[in-house]
């Protein structure tokens, strides 16, 4: 049986259900950035690299001044955990890891105060981890409002079918009356049609007895002048 559109709908937002992980897990990860040892944290992400870039960007806005690099990014005084660091440089990456997409933040530590090295670590770490979980929640919230709009479609037609389906029936009921009134008028057609031909025939045979009555009056009429022209 062929499926109608809203079928199809959902349908494809039943294959999306599972086209999303929901595991946020946070990797450390050390990386090369202009030959320098840069320590960090990654986290990978089943999506499109093209969704997960778009939304790593925005993110990355928050946390202070973006410069994007030919192989990295880098953001200068940047706010982590509420301080906002005057010195230090934050870097950012975004790479093809498998299947799966991966953003990176790190530092190299020699630009950085001894003393706010770990606690910037600690930070970026709950960074790329709350990424991760605000990227798949964006997605599923994109899909929470596909499937709301499906629903809010699907309830609108069904509003309509059953206020179609109120109208069908009014007219039907309007159709049986007018047949019932055409069946009553038609049988009261038939009687009127079977009194015509009677009256019709009956008026046939009146004709011929007056036909007749006429051609004996006219006899008598003649046979009157007869005897009247024989008179002298």
């Amino acid at each position: 049986m062929k499926r109608n559109k809203f079928e199809l709908i959902a349908f494809c937002l039943l294959i999306s259900l599972t086209a999303l992980g929901q595991k946020v897990t946070t990797e450390k990860q050390s990386q090369k950035i202009n030959g320098e040892e840069s320590e960090g944290f990654a986290t990978s992400l089943e999506a499109k690299k093209d969704e997960v870039a778009t939304s790593w960007s925005k993110y990355l806005k928050e946390f202070g001044k973006v410069k994007q690099g030919t192989s990295y990014t880098s953001i200068s005084e940047p706010a982590l955990g509420g301080t906002v660091y005057k010195t230090g440089i934050i870097y950012a990456d975004i790479k093809d890891k498998g299947e799966a997409i991966q953003v990176w933040l790190g530092i190299k530590e020699n630009e950085w105060q001894v003393n706010d090295i770990e606690i910037v670590k600690k930070d970026l770490e709950k960074e790329v981890y709350r990424f991760g979980i605000k990227f798949y929640k964006d997605k599923i919230q994109t899909q929470i409002d596909e499937a709301q709009r499906a629903h809010d479609a699907t309830t609108r037609q069904s509003q309509r079918l059953v206020n179609q389906n109120k109208d069908l029936t009014i007219q039907l009921s309007n159709n049986e009356q007018e047949k019932v009134k055409l069946e009553e008028r038609l049988q009261a057609n038939n009687l009127e049609h079977a009194v015509l031909i009677q009256k019709i025939e009956n008026n046939k045979l009146a004709q011929d007895s007056v036909v007749q009555a006429t051609e004996q009056i006219k006899k008598v009429i003649e046979m009157h002048k007869e005897r009247q022209r024989k008179v002298n």
